[in-house]
């Protein structure tokens, strides 16, 4: 019994030892991860300069180019209006605006003619007086000079200068009666009507306001910086104007309700002065025929409109296109080198030109230059990345900038 009570444990205690031996001997292989990496994956573009046209953006406001107050001037009573009088209202050169009575005035017409009548033929007696006068001389006279009183000379003067007289307020006369007939200067519009049928108007009174239809033009403001990239014409004193190489276009953006419009123009002229306040220069362009109708249904481009213009400058050569959330504050971009290092880069991008997604850099650049699009704004100098150019990881090492070394 005792010997029992000792074997008894240690069969327990064997029994365990072997059990564990066999179950470390038959575990399982742990698995094995592979090591992560802890390098940045980004996007990249490799940079290829190019030719890019150039759009300046500014904006302005239309305006007619020819505006113009319509006066009367004589007095009377408006006897009628075109149809087309009236604010809005079309017409075209010639058109008859506004009649006003001219019953007064053609009597004027008549009187004055009368009196015209009456001094030639005064005039026609007092000259066949002063031939007679030439013939009594000739042969009555003692051979010496007639004096003029004997020639009747100041009395035929005096008669030919009531005949110019005469004419002179037949033509004023005649004038005036042309004047009841207000007629239009040219083609255009009513931008305002000051008068209607019946009302009596005197000299000086505004009958309306009215503008040309035949262009529109826009002042558009330039900042000297702009100035670098558009070729205008420029008018010297006694030369007249000089065309620029290539008509410069322009798109005016404009809304009317809720639609996008655009119209086409060209810059015609530049001003000859800078605004000293903006210290900006005023270009000129013009739209041909803004009221015209068009096929595409366009709307007319109204006087008053407010629109952005788009100009189309110079192309510049062998520049490089980056996308503007590439360009990070301080003007830094970050370029990947050789060995797929990140090198931060200062640029310097070209002001002035309106692009709405992209910046244009002509000198920082080499060509084959590997540029970061990824957004990192706090990528350390000399940072390893995994680049993929275009979405393509590269076969071989990238080619960057030779010999660049990362910052200090």
């Amino acid at each position: 019994m005792n010997i029992f009570r000792i074997l008894l444990p240690i069969g327990v205690l064997g029994t365990a030892i072997g059990i564990a031996a066999y179950l470390m001997a038959t575990k399982p292989e742990p698995k094995r991860h592979p090591k992560s990496s802890s390098m940045t994956s980004v996007q990249a573009v490799r940079l290829e300069s190019q030719d890019y046209q150039v759009r300046l953006r500014s904006y302005g406001t239309v305006s007619a180019r020819t505006r113009s107050t319509l006066i009367s001037e004589i007095s009377g009573k408006i006897l009628g209006i075109s149809p087309s009088f009236r604010e809005g209202g079309f017409f075209e050169e010639g058109d008859l605006l506004i009649e006003i009575e001219p019953y007064d005035y053609e009597t004027a017409v008549m009187v004055a003619e009368s009196a015209l009548a009456q001094v030639q033929n005064a005039l026609e007696q007092e000259e066949a007086r002063h031939q007679q006068a030439i013939e009594d001389w000739n042969r009555l006279g003692d051979g010496g000079q007639p004096t003029a009183l004997t020639l009747r000379k100041p009395q035929l003067a005096q008669t030919q200068a009531a005949v110019s007289s005469a004419e002179s307020r037949v033509g004023q006369a005649k004038r005036n009666l042309e004047r009841t007939r207000i007629t239009a200067p040219y083609a255009g519009r009513i931008m305002k009507k000051q008068v209607d049928v019946g009302q009596f108007v005197t000299p000086g009174t505004v009958l309306a306001v009215i503008f040309a239809v035949d262009y529109a033009e826009i002042r558009i403001p330039l900042t000297n910086q702009q100035l670098d990239y558009i070729d205008l014409p420029e008018e010297y004193r006694g030369q007249g104007e000089v065309a620029a190489v290539k008509p410069v276009s322009v798109k005016l953006h404009g809304k009317v309700g809720i639609r996008e419009v655009v119209w086409e123009g060209s810059i015609i002229r530049a001003e000859g002065v800078f605004d000293t306040r903006s210290r900006h220069l005023f270009v000129v362009a013009q739209v041909v025929d803004p009221y015209g109708k068009n096929d595409s249904g366009r709307p007319p481009l109204r006087v008053g409109q407010y629109v952005t213009a788009e100009i189309f400058g110079k192309v510049l050569k062998n520049v490089f296109v980056i996308p503007k959330s590439s360009v990070y504050p301080d003007e830094e971009v970050l370029l990947i080198d050789s060995n797929s290092k990140i090198q931060r880069t200062k640029i310097q991008p070209l002001e002035g030109i309106h692009a709405e997604d992209v910046d244009i850099v002509k000198d920082g650049f080499q060509e084959g230059d590997v540029l970061c699009i990824t957004s990192l704004p706090f990528a350390a100098n000399g940072a390893q990345v995994m680049v993929h150019i275009e979405g393509e990881p590269p076969p071989i090492p990238v080619a960057g900038r030779k010999g660049q070394k990362p910052k200090k």
